[in-house]
């Protein structure tokens, strides 16, 4: 007599030999019974194989896949995506004697539904383009949802929505990007996603951390190829210049592209104001003006272990 036991109020029921409790059951896959190997008693009889009923082989992976089962289930769509779509059918039984199809979808996908599909497959596609995770794009399908459902933005195209959200979700899990790499793969401008992205805090109550220096300076030196030592010498000299006070007013990326361009020079691997400007999508004279104001100081910037190629007083004055 097979016997099951649950161990707490919030467990499952575990189907167990009565005689061997800690044996590990085998499943007769052909027969569907659960078998002890100990004493061989049929624990469970009749169970349910979740496999596929077919067998696929490597010339057949390119053909119609025979799966009944359909897409996961998406909790983002209403009802979770669990709608079943009836094909068209071709036989005189599939017909009325009025020529009416006798089986009709109950329900086809609701215009919501399909705009919110569209976007996350936009979404999606963005994030792949700039090798975003998989936590970051399911974020940012959650804010859409939010935005979407409230019907705050009227008027603004989805893509546009869908972009401000990306850019959002970037913010928020510490991994932020700028506008202009969120527009270079998006087909919306960066003014239109800037007002959706104001609209999209005010309406979901939220904020976003402030951007530092920091958050960008690692992403641009290793685009660059600048070794470990320029790096740290770049965050350095941008967090003190922050300190001091030096950038008034300066965005936090033309603060890391000047910190960046002052700190290659000062170093073997020099590298110009075109080839910074072109990895942080700053123009060169973003970086000229913030390398003007951080230069009369740039004694004070460098780390004391900083091994200089160029002496602080040969560095270029712009």
């Amino acid at each position: 007599m097979a016997s099951t036991s649950r161990g707490d109020g919030l467990s499952l029921p575990r189907v167990q030999c009565p005689n061997h409790p800690d044996t590990i059951l085998v499943e007769d896959y052909r027969a569907g019974d659960m078998i002890c190997p100990e004493c061989g008693l049929v624990v469970g009889d009749r169970v349910i194989d979740v496999g596929s009923e077919w067998r696929t082989f490597s010339n057949e992976k390119a053909l119609k896949d025979p799966s009944r089962v359909g897409d996961a289930q998406n909790p983002l769509l209403n009802g979770g995506d669990l709608t079943t779509m009836i094909s068209k059918g071709t036989g005189a039984a599939s017909f009325d004697e009025f020529g009416n199809s006798k089986y009709q979808n109950r329900r086809t996908m609701s215009s919501s539904d399909r705009a919110m599909l569209n976007a996350f497959k936009e979404i999606s596609t963005m994030a792949d383009r700039i090798n975003l995770p998989r936590n970051i794009i399911d974020r940012t399908n959650n804010l859409f949802k939010q935005v979407y459902e409230q019907k705050s933005l009227k008027g603004r195209a989805n893509d546009a929505i869908a972009s401000a959200c990306l850019y959002i979700a970037c913010r928020q899990e510490g991994v932020p990007r700028t506008f202009k790499e969120i527009c270079a793969v998006s087909r919306i401008s960066k003014k239109e996603i800037g007002r959706c992205f104001k609209l999209i805090l005010k309406a979901l109550e939220t904020s976003v951390d402030l951007i530092t220096t920091g958050d960008f300076m690692s992403r641009f030196c290793s685009n660059l190829g600048l070794p470990k030592q320029v790096q740290m010498a770049a965050t350095f000299i941008a967090r003190k210049a922050v300190e001091l006070d030096l950038v008034p007013g300066r965005s936090p990326i033309s603060v890391a592209a000047a910190a960046i361009y002052m700190a290659s020079q000062a170093s073997a691997e020099k590298k110009t104001q075109k080839e910074i400007g072109d990895i942080a999508g700053v123009a060169d004279v973003t970086i000229r003006q913030s390398y003007r104001l951080i230069y009369p100081r740039a004694a004070e910037l460098f780390p004391p272990d900083f091994k200089f190629d160029t002496p602080v007083d040969k560095l270029p004055q712009l």
